[in-house]
Parts: C-alpha cells; sequence; structure tokens
C-alpha cells in the first residue's frame, strides 16, 4: 500500500494534529507523509473570520487537493469544520477528545477576569467567545486577534492585549501549560462544536479498503458519537464561525447528553437547552435540541443576527 498522503495547514498546530494522525496510522503499521497547504484562513489576517465568510475558511484548499487525488486525506480542527461538507466528501474519523474547555492565557500572573475593578483587555477571534463575555463579564472588554497561536502570543506579549481567550486544546498541544491562568466554566463558556477533536476529511470516492485502515487506526468511537451530536445540532441552526451557537455533548455508558444553545451579539440574551437519549440516536437528539432552542427564542436571535452580519 502506498503511504497515505496526509493534507495539513502549516501552523505549528495544524501541523502537531497531522503528525499525531501520522502517528495513530503508523501504530497499526500505515505509513503516512504530510502535504502542507495554504488556505484562506491562513492568508487573511487582518479580517475577522465572520468577514471573509465563515464556511470554508480553513478546508476549502484542502478539499481541492482531496478532490483531485494530491492527497488522500485532510486533517482539520473538528471545530473548524462547516456543519455541511460539499457534495463528495465525508469526515471518516474523529480522535479522541481532548479537554473541551475555554481558557484565558496570559504572560502576565496578575489577571483576575471576574474582578470588575480590574480593566482587562481580553484578545479573541471568535463571536461566540465574545458574546459570552458580553453575557456574564460585561466589564471585560475585547480586540479581534488572529493568527496562528505563536502569532496571537507575540502580539498579547507586544501589548496588544492582556491575555487570549482560547480554546485549552491547542494551548496544551503547543505545551503553553504553563501560561494558562483560567481554565473557564464550561456552564458559562460552552465550547463550539467539535472542539478538542481532530476531524479527518476524505473524498466519498476513497479505496473503501484504504478508509477502513484509517478508520481502525483513528476514529475513537465515544467521540464520534459526541461529535455526531454536535454537528447535527449546528447543521440546523446553521452555524458558522460567525454565529454564536455553542454545544457539548457528553457520554456515559449508552447514554449520550446534549447541551447548547446561542447568544445574542450584545450578550444580552443567552439561550441553553439540554436533552439526552441514546448514543446511537446522536443525529436525532442533535435536532431535537436544535428545536428547542429554536422554539425557545433562538429562531429570533439567529435572525437578528444574520440580519446584522448582512449589514
Amino acid at each position: 500500500m502506498e503511504p497515505i498522503k496526509i493534507g495539513t495547514r502549516g501552523s505549528k498546530l495544524a501541523l502537531y494534529q497531522a503528525y499525531h494522525v501520522a502517528d495513530l496510522l503508523k501504530k497499526t503499521g500505515l505509513e503516512s507523509k504530510i502535504v502542507i497547504i495554504e488556505t484562506k484562513g491562513d492568508k487573511v489576517l487582518d479580517v475577522s473570520i465572520a468577514k471573509i465568510g465563515s464556511k470554508g475558511v480553513f478546508t476549502e484548499e484542502l478539499e481541492e487537493q482531496l478532490a483531485d487525488g494530491r492527497i488522500d486525506i485532510a486533517v482539520h480542527s473538528a471545530k473548524d469544520m462547516q456543519s455541511s461538507l460539499p457534495l463528495g466528501f465525508e469526515i471518516i474519523a474523529f480522535t479522541e477528545r481532548e479537554k473541551v474547555n475555554d481558557i484565558i492565557l496570559s504572560h502576565r500572573k496578575d489577571i483576575d477576569y471576574q474582578n470588575p475593578d480590574l480593566p482587562l483587555l481580553l484578545g479573541t477571534s471568535s463571536t461566540r467567545r465574545v458574546a459570552t463575555l458580553k453575557h456574564f463579564y460585561p466589564h471585560i472588554k475585547t480586540v479581534e486577534v488572529r493568527g496562528n497561536l505563536q502569532t496571537r502570543i507575540a502580539k498579547m506579549e507586544s501589548g496588544v492585549c492582556d491575555a487570549l481567550l482560547l480554546a485549552y486544546a491547542g494551548a496544551h498541544r503547543m505545551n503553553y501549560d504553563e501560561m494558562i491562568r483560567y481554565e473557564l466554566s464550561l456552564d458559562e463558556f460552552t465550547p463550539a462544536v467539535g472542539q478538542g477533536s481532530i476531524a479527518i476529511e476524505s473524498s466519498t470516492g476513497m479505496d473503501p479498503y484504504v478508509k477502513e485502515k484509517i478508520v481502525l487506526a483513528c476514529h475513537h468511537s465515544d467521540t464520534g458519537f459526541r461529535l455526531a451530536a454536535e454537528r447535527s445540532y449546528l447543521r440546523i441552526l446553521e452555524g458558522g464561525c460567525s454565529i454564536p451557537v455553542y454545544g457539548l455533548a457528553e457520554v456515559a455508558g449508552e447514554d449520550l447528553q446534549l447541551k447548547g444553545g446561542i447568544v445574542s451579539l450584545d450578550g444580552t440574551e443567552r439561550i441553553i437547552q439540554k436533552v439526552r437519549g441514546s448514543k446511537y440516536e446522536a443525529e436525532k437528539i442533535g435536532q431535537m435540541l436544535a428545536e428547542k432552542v429554536l422554539n425557545a427564542g433562538g429562531d429570533r436571535i439567529l435572525k437578528e443576527i444574520k440580519s446584522i452580519i448582512k449589514n
């Protein structure tokens, strides 16, 4: 069998994830090689992701190379994957999920995000995180900070902001644990769908034998159920990077609980709902949660957000 060509973005974190997948493949005797591809999201750093267009910002160029066979699989952060893939592509595996929390990371040790008397400027490029801060901690100001993790940290250290609001998984994978000042509550900062897992994408025309080998090497079953529920929920809410939607599924035995919601851009309204059922009905649970959120006022908030983004 030929070495499996793994397509990835070129940032340190993306490469870490690609090499992690290569290691999983190697454990089952599969050889691979890494192919670095630059995406639109990597090239345009002076504009927010919401303004570039939230669909396929970090995936489109990789999918082009999947389609023409220059690569066999593409490796992505699962939270960067749009909820509905273009025709001809599928996610064949999700790696075991890392801790899902958001964190506050800083070179300073005197950060206190809960004290309204201490001014704090947080760097983030996420509408979900900005809107959540406005809801729970309106005294905190934010500034748009994009780029790979190392670029963001350099911007912070140069004085652009006091601290960064990030996913634990990326900071941990890049060995920045000593700079983590706070691990944020999952009740307040419910994460983006897919946060903490690596998604492996292929074309639907992949050789079934090769596909089965990759799935056996890389796919983590319970993570798969969790993300099936979360992504089913996201699909109905059409929540791209520009919509502050969140969802988190947990599995215990055969039971799956999914909580999620939406927050208005100004933070004044925040909806969160929960549903549970069998993990084998993960997609149905996602649909049930979407209906609950929309019926609880989420449909109105969604319309408002979309009209603001269009303008």
